[in-house]
């Protein structure tokens, strides 16, 4: 179990429970495994006489649901006693696949369903939970992190209501402008990178997968995520380059300028492979673009890794560009919901954050550093000692 000496030395602050929302339900369960497998081996190595009530237990998921009324209307359930717990609630806004009816008319949920579902459980623990934490894997409105124009300042506003609400700490991963914190600033909000389990997927999905300046280089598709690919090309030791995006600033099509050109920056990517690294994948036409591009200037292999899969526009086109090898891997993790038909494709790689997820709740609850779970450094470089030995 990794951490486990740093969790010897502390004691829980209270009993952990897991309330998931039904939008991530499969993922809290997967995570429940792991947790209660930790706790169990903790157990067995401290050799406690006495252990703290809750602390092992076959199952740490508390029952909760939000039902609706036939108008539409929601309520909060929380179907078993949080008092006292230290409350871990998961929500996926992303998750479309959920329906409720509305005067006989069927509706998908949207984020903002999924938000308002959030504060419902929030309010049905009455304030009767020692701590509340929110896991949120995909920052609910992440993408308006900032104001350009006489614009709302949607995320701002949400970490600060859950705030006012009660919630200690907010969970999430590889937040589209970790600097939306700020709205917050004496609550604790944590942001955690996928990039051990990326590169511990690359290493078992690509034959021949070598890492050095010869063989491999690092895309950013734009300047939102340099800091990404500048972290993965330094921790790998491998050159970088990037794309940077030229709109027309003159309209607006869904929301935004539409991209007239990706321009290139960087040195030469013939035949080498090169990992194309982002937060995630919308309608995936900046991607895509940038994978044709990468082909052109002769790359070998192109590698998408990307922490959210949304493809909001289908898969059609990833299918059309796998098929003519204009992509070879698409790489995401489970932290939010991804279509079924994803899971079949020949091209598609998880990296399961599962275990990665338990570890940090276990961290959190026993109130010590998370720098520990938050830095993968030292495993980066023990994997890249069986690739490059």
């Amino acid at each position: 179990m990794p951490n486990i000496q740093i969790l010897e030395q502390a004691m829980p602050v209270a009993p952990i429970r897991i309330a998931a929302l039904a939008g991530c339900r499969e993922l809290a369960q997967e995570v429940d495994r792991k947790l209660v497998k930790f706790r169990k081996e903790l157990v067995a190595r401290k050799e406690m006489s006495i252990i703290p009530q809750g602390y092992s237990a076959d199952t740490f998921l508390v029952e909760c649901e939000c039902p609706r009324f036939g108008t539409g209307e929601g309520k909060g359930y929380i179907k078993e006693s949080v008092r006292g717990a230290d409350l871990f609630i998961m929500v996926d806004v992303t998750n479309y696949s959920l329906t409720y009816t509305v005067c006989g008319h069927e509706n998908h949920m949207s984020p903002d369903n999924h938000y308002q579902d959030l504060k419902r459980i929030i309010s049905a623990s009455t304030g009767k939970a020692h701590r509340i934490n929110v896991i949120m894997p995909f920052l609910y409105e992440g993408r308006q992190h900032r104001r350009s124009k006489r614009e709302s300042l949607d995320c701002a506003l949400m970490l600060k209501e859950l705030s006012s609400m009660g919630v200690s700490n907010i969970i999430t991963f590889d937040a589209h402008d970790p600097r939306v914190q700020n709205s917050i600033p004496l609550n604790g909000f944590d942001n955690y990178f996928p990039t051990y389990q990326f590169l511990k997927a690359l290493v078992r999905s690509v034959p021949d997968f070598q890492v050095d300046n010869k063989h491999l280089m690092i895309i950013s598709p734009d300047e939102g995520a340099m800091s990404r690919a500048v972290y993965f090309s330094n921790i790998l030791g491998v050159d970088m380059g990037m794309f940077y995006k030229r709109r027309d600033y003159s309209i607006i099509v869904d929301g935004k300028n539409p991209i007239v050109a990706h321009e290139f920056l960087g040195d030469s990517v013939e035949g080498k492979d090169v990992i194309i690294i982002d937060d995630m994948i919308s309608s995936g036409e900046s991607m895509l673009d940038v994978a044709k591009q990468l082909k052109k200037r002769k790359a070998k292999r192109v590698l998408i890794c990307t922490t959210y899969a949304l493809f909001t526009d289908g898969l059609g086109k990833f299918d059309k560009y796998y098929e003519e090898g204009l992509i070879d891997k698409v790489i995401t993790t489970n932290l939010n919901y991804r279509l079924p038909e994803l899971l079949t494709k020949p091209y598609y790689v998880e990296a399961n954050m599962s275990k990665y997820l338990a570890s940090i709740m276990d961290i959190i609850n026993h109130d010590v550093s998370v720098e520990k779970v938050r830095s993968s450094n030292d495993k980066i470089m023990n994997l890249m000692k069986t690739v490059n030995p």
